[in-house]
């Protein structure tokens, strides 16, 4: 999408909730970065752009916005910057403050199954309230689902394509919640393959760090190779454990 419309001339902003998701988007930058978004935002919030200013003047001409990570960003910051593009769009043309994003094409990506946005301390409603789709801009939006696995073919041979997508599967069904033993209501308790398994390991999350950014001192100035790979926790303790390991 992106470079069929600049292909034409036309300017397309590819932002990520997340600064490692920006990294894999060609020109991408964070969401809070391109748009200025407050950092801590209210009912009542716009984005921090100056009228008159160079981002006023790329948004005007924007054709396509591209909000990759969608569902992991608080619902406040998409209502910040609705209302941001409909006080820069409509100051000449009044029918714009009826249109979400003053009726710019912009395109939500992401999956609710992952990361949904952290609220500290909050329950589950809360949590679920501060969704996406618990926004009034979801009333506008238009759910296009993907069917087709782009990693599914991406395999040396047909065996380790059938391990990808054997792999694909089960990450679904856990996401579906249609695999594990009901512990109770909310909670079940999943059989992870023992190939994903760290076994008879002294210090496993050191092995972690290690398997996982090998030859770190020689390496973490490269782009590519932060990009590549990361850790991911439960907790921001454990992770914040396993950096300083």
């Amino acid at each position: 999408m992106t470079s069929a419309l600049r292909g034409h001339g036309d300017i397309v902003l590819a932002v990520a909730s997340s600064g490692i998701a920006s990294q894999l988007i060609p020109g991408g930058r964070t969401a809070h970065s391109r748009f200025s978004i407050p950092l801590e935002c209210n009912e009542n919030s716009t984005c921090k752009i100056m009228q008159g200013s160079e981002l006023v003047n790329l948004l005007l001409h924007t054709k396509l916005i591209i909000w990759d990570e969608a569902p992991m960003t608080h619902r406040l910051c998409f209502e910040a910057l609705d209302r941001s593009l409909k006080d820069i769009c409509g100051k000449d043309n009044p029918e714009c403050y009826r249109k979400p994003f003053c009726g710019k094409v912009v395109v939500f990506g992401g999956d609710f199954r992952q990361i949904l946005s952290a609220v500290p301390r909050g329950s589950r409603q809360d949590i679920v309230l501060s969704s996406l789709n618990s926004s009034y801009i979801w009333d506008s939006c238009k759910v296009l689902t993907l069917t087709k696995n782009m990693r599914l073919g991406t395999g040396a041979n047909e065996s380790e394509n059938r391990a990808i997508a054997e792999f694909a599967n089960w990450i679904l069904k856990i996401g579906d919640g249609n695999i594990g033993d009901m512990l109770n209501d909310e909670e079940k308790e999943i059989n992870i393959p023992n190939d994903l398994l760290l076994n008879n390991v002294a210090d496993p999350i050191n092995f972690i760090v290690e398997s996982t950014y090998p030859s770190f001192i020689d390496n973490y100035h490269s782009h590519d190779y932060i990009r590549d790979r990361a850790i991911l926790a439960p907790t921001l303790k454990m992770l914040l454990r396993s950096m300083n390991t």
